[in-house]
């Protein structure tokens, strides 16, 4: 085997790691089948389907930068405030996972990639921002979803906590508000 398609196998490798990394929010709250930073990945690429058109927002540019965003965590893991790493060398290990995840891949992808991960990471673009939205709206969703497959209603609201304030895209500023409405009729239903 060539040399090159020896790295593009270390390259699929590495992304087929995302598969088994489970996201550390919810393994620390002991939620039964955490999701994997995969799986959150997925999900986020296909809520950036529904950007929209109106926001001037590049629906690709979205889709790619989702798929990218948490690429570094196949080597790094899913860091977390309880990891006690400082956000500065968070961004240098993923800094490094990212330039050798991307130098197993020819140049043009190379570059694209670590173009959208820098972008997001500078929060320098409206997409890098529609994106960060996304990535905190995924994440109450997914608790509103484990609140309600344990029936734990308001179990984690931490989660719902540490995003206040925080969304700026209109169009998730609404899915929010509408979130919230779901999770509240959720639990009158459970308290009856």
């Amino acid at each position: 085997m060539s040399s090159s398609v020896g790295k593009l196998f270390e390259f699929m490798s590495l992304v087929g790691q995302l598969k088994r990394v489970k996201r550390t929010g919810w393994v620390l709250r002991n939620v039964n089948n955490p999701e994997s930073v995969s799986d959150h990945m997925y999900r986020m690429a296909m809520l950036s389907f529904l950007v929209d058109p109106k926001a001037g927002i590049n629906k690709d540019r979205c889709i790619k930068m989702s798929l990218v965003h948490d690429m570094a965590e196949s080597i790094v893991g899913d860091l977390t405030p309880a990891d006690k790493v400082s956000k500065e060398e968070k961004f240098v290990r993923e800094e490094k996972a990212m330039q050798h995840i991307t130098s197993l891949v020819g140049e043009e992808v190379s570059q694209e990639i670590l173009c959208l991960w820098k972008e997001y990471e500078s929060q320098s673009t409206a997409e890098a921002r529609f994106v960060k939205d996304l990535d905190k709206f995924e994440m109450i969703l997914q608790a509103t979803e484990y609140e309600q497959l344990e029936t734990r209603p308001k179990a984690l609201q931490e989660f719902f906590d540490s995003t206040n304030g925080k969304f700026q895209s209109p169009q998730v500023k609404e899915w929010v508000e509408e979130l919230k409405n779901i999770r509240e009729e959720n639990v009158k239903k459970n308290q009856t």
